[in-house]
């Protein structure tokens, strides 16, 4: 703390110090400044937000379409390709489309897709329970935090 003194006087001490004389909040009265080394100081703060974003992890939503009437082959092979995204840390969306006369059966639908998250629960939780949503019907798992 040098305190209040002259714009010169304290561009010749950080002159001196061969350091940037840096206004911190220049709107105040009087203008508050710092001297410091603001290459330094542009660097450090760079080097922090890289390693932040370092940390920082991408939750991406992966989409499986099932079908009201779908294999028991093919209804393992989802739930497989599903548990790996779960395990990878990312959100599974999975959807069954109703075409034609389907849509009559949205409970069986809505039963396929109860017992698909039932055979992940080891993997991950429903996030967004089945909804209609026209002809389509969805829900959401999200992995189980470890």
């Amino acid at each position: 703390m040098i305190g209040i003194v002259s714009a010169k006087e304290a561009q010749l001490k950080a002159n001196e110090r061969e350091l940037d004389l840096v206004k911190i909040s220049p709107n105040a009265n009087p203008p508050v400044c710092k001297i410091m080394d603001y290459g330094k100081y542009l660097y450090e703060q760079n080097k922090r937000e890289k390693e932040a974003k370092k940390k920082q992890t991408i939750i991406e939503v992966k989409e499986i379409r099932l079908s009201a009437k779908i294999e028991e082959h093919d209804f393992g092979f989802k739930v497989k390709n599903a548990a790996k995204f779960l395990q990878d840390g990312d959100k599974v969306k999975v959807s069954i489309r109703f075409r034609g006369r389907e849509i009559a059966y949205s409970a069986m639908g809505r039963d396929v897709m109860l017992k698909f998250a039932d055979s992940l629960k080891e993997f991950g939780k429903i996030e967004k329970p089945p909804v209609m949503d026209g002809k389509s019907m969805s829900m959401v798992l999200v992995p189980l935090k470890k």
